[in-house]
């Protein structure tokens, strides 16, 4: 059935937010082919007021409110135990599949996949129709990135601080250092230097940032120990990209 978007809310427990980039993202695709929200309704249940708290689409929602869409289907789940509605709220969002990347390089456009919101890895490579079809007319070869970003999905728990590194190689190296004879500058050069043997669990960082205040979010993505925001990783230096691929971005804009 159809439900008036003022009779439907968004939860506000639902644990999964989408960007500012990404946000937009999914604006377009459904002004570009809204006919999907019909083959894809929410799934709902029904709160104290009477009305609709959405447990799957929160952020179809909150787009098809800023395009001006008066109406969404939904599927009623108030037959649901609060276990079972809470469970829906992680498990909806969690990706089990993985992307054959190969496969879309060569049958979809990868500029396309990107309006629509697909993170594709880095060292996928730039085909050299794209290359065409956006007038460059200076590239000699493709380019291909051979560490491709990682994607961590969070899982519903808080690690402690302290399981998510491991020290244990830099405090053996602070060690020698500390017993060597010498002199003070070269020993706080190498301590460092020695940081680099700080080993960090990316998986657990991604849980840990997940339940972490606001500030300390901020914080973290200051770091790099977790990428949000592409764009301004490589305002701050920590991505880097070719002049080729800069180049392809700067004719798109």
């Amino acid at each position: 059935m159809k439900v008036a978007l003022t009779k439907l809310k968004n939860n506000p427990k639902n644990p999964r937010v989408i960007r500012d980039e990404k946000f937009n993202k999914l604006k377009k695709s459904i002004e570009e082919f809204p006919d999907m929200l019909e083959k894809r309704p929410l799934v709902v249940f029904t709160d104290k007021d009477g009305k609709f708290v959405v447990l799957g689409g929160n952020m179809r929602l909150k787009a098809a409110k800023e395009l001006g869409i008066k109406e969404l289907p939904v599927i009623v789940a108030d037959e649901w135990t609060e276990e079972q509605k809470a469970q829906f709220l992680i498990k909806d969002n969690v990706n089990f599949g993985e992307w054959n990347h190969e496969e879309l390089a060569n049958e979809w456009d990868a500029i396309q996949l990107q309006e629509w919101g697909l993170d594709l890895p880095v060292n996928l490579d730039i085909d050299e129709d794209i290359i065409e079809k956006n007038d460059i007319e200076e590239y000699d070869e493709k380019y291909t990135n051979k560490v491709a970003t990682p994607i961590y999905e969070p899982s519903n728990e808080k690690p402690e601080i302290i399981d998510v590194f491991d020290v244990s190689k830099y405090q053996e190296l602070l060690s020698e250092i500390q017993k060597s004879n010498l002199n003070q500058k070269e020993k706080d050069f190498l301590k460092y230097a020695a940081t680099r043997h700080i080993v960090f669990n990316y998986a657990k960082i991604a849980d840990l940032y997940a339940h972490s205040s606001d500030e300390m979010q901020s914080l973290m993505e200051k770091s790099a120990l977790v990428i949000i925001d592409f764009e301004k990783a490589i305002e701050n230096g920590f991505v880097q990209l070719s002049k080729d691929i800069q180049g392809i971005l700067n004719n798109e804009e």
